[in-house]
């Protein structure tokens, strides 16, 4: 592999792929965070909006609806995986950048390289994103695989 296709790849995939987990990253950690502090809010009223009804003769709605959005944020949790993602896309992310840091060093794998470093090095950093996308398949598709196998 010659520079400049080298520099063509780290500007235009590596430096891409770090970008896109960084962002995806902070993204799900915002989406877990929210989530997780309205249901703490949310299930923190719920009894107390319980113990009051009596007292002022309120109607018992409130609760109610306050239960069922703690029921539905608790799910969307589960179901889209915020936590998950968001660590998940951070190691990656970390990983990338690690990377280049050996490259540059020429320690690690990079260190007995009587070769092409740079092929080495595309070649591990897109083993690292084959395994996320193979980690994101297979953390999202069990749902699936268990639906099926109870038919």
């Amino acid at each position: 592999m010659d520079t400049d296709d080298f520099q063509k790849y780290l500007k235009e995939r590596y430096e891409d792929q770090i970008n896109w987990y960084d962002k995806k990253s902070i993204w799900n950690q915002k989406m877990y965070r929210c989530f997780q502090w309205a249901i703490i809010i949310l299930s923190a009223i719920t009894p107390v909006l319980v113990a009051i009804v009596p007292v002022v003769k309120a109607t018992h709605w409130p609760a109610v609806v306050i239960a069922a959005l703690v029921a539905i944020g608790t799910t969307s949790l589960k179901t889209f995986k915020y936590q998950e993602n968001w660590i998940n896309y951070r190691t990656t992310c970390e990983t990338l950048r690690k990377e280049i840091h050996f490259y540059n060093a020429g320690i690690g794998n990079y260190k007995d390289t009587k070769g092409d470093s740079e092929a080495l090095f595309v070649e591990r950093v897109e083993a690292l994103i084959s395994r996320e996308n193979t980690m994101w398949l297979t953390s999202h598709e069990p749902e699936k695989g268990k639906e099926e196998s109870k038919n």
